[in-house]
């Protein structure tokens, strides 16, 4: 059946089978030490903020601002920008694993920027109960912040992650492998829209079973 629907993916099966595997190993190892970034400083911004349980208005404002600039830079734009960063750090600029670098940096920011909204969300009058009760800025974060907005911090990272996938298969335009590399360099260089149509069909069912994963994690939790 493969090979009436999709001739030419039947043809190249194992290049298609290690182009998956490739964009699900770039979007697990960067949502990993992203989402640990990111959340990082999430935290850091909220509690650093005018206002916040620790604040220091000069530190918020430069991180806000670099927070600011990565999320405004264009992801293929960053993919060059990075490449000598790239470079040192992996020992080339091309290859799944050099993915990694420009992908963690293109969307930390914007989980950072996510948490810190999903962190906003819980009343200034909690916080200060808190406060009033002689609670530690660590223990006001890990006891009302990350557990009180436990539901939306997955919400927000399974929107990360959807992002994430696409992000994957931009870089796959200058060489990083993954679905998006074969459906550039086989299905639209060659003119093979069967291998296209098939990249899309996986990515859609990843980002399909990323939402639906991720919103009944989040129900559970909220259950809890």
């Amino acid at each position: 059946m493969l090979a009436n629907w999709f001739p030419n993916v039947a043809s190249i099966w194992p290049q298609f089978v290690q182009a998956t595997w490739e964009t699900l190993y770039m979007t697990f190892w960067s949502a990993i030490i992203a989402g640990v970034l990111g959340l990082g400083t999430g935290i850091f911004l909220v509690v650093t903020q005018p206002g916040g349980i620790n604040a220091d208005p000069p530190f918020y404002s430069f991180l806000d601002k670099v927070v600011n600039l990565l999320r405004s830079v264009p992801f293929i734009i960053l993919l060059a920008v990075m490449a000598p960063v790239t470079k040192y750090i992996v020992g080339t600029t091309v290859g799944t694993p050099a993915a990694l670098v420009p992908l963690i940096v293109g969307i930390f920011p914007f989980y950072a920027r996510q948490v810190q909204n999903a962190l906003l969300s819980i009343e200034p009058s909690v916080i200060e109960a808190a406060q009033a009760m002689g609670s530690s800025t660590t223990e006001i974060i890990f006891r009302i912040y990350l557990r009180e907005c436990l539901p939306d911090i997955i919400r927000v990272s399974v929107v990360t992650i959807i992002s994430l996938l696409g992000l994957t298969t931009m870089a796959g335009a200058i060489g990083s492998g993954g679905l998006g590399d074969i459906a550039i360099s086989v299905g639209y260089a060659r003119f093979e829209n069967d291998v296209t149509i098939a990249a899309l069909l996986v990515i859609l069912v990843l980002v399909f079973m990323t939402q639906i994963i991720g919103d009944w994690v989040a129900r559970r939790v909220e259950r809890l």
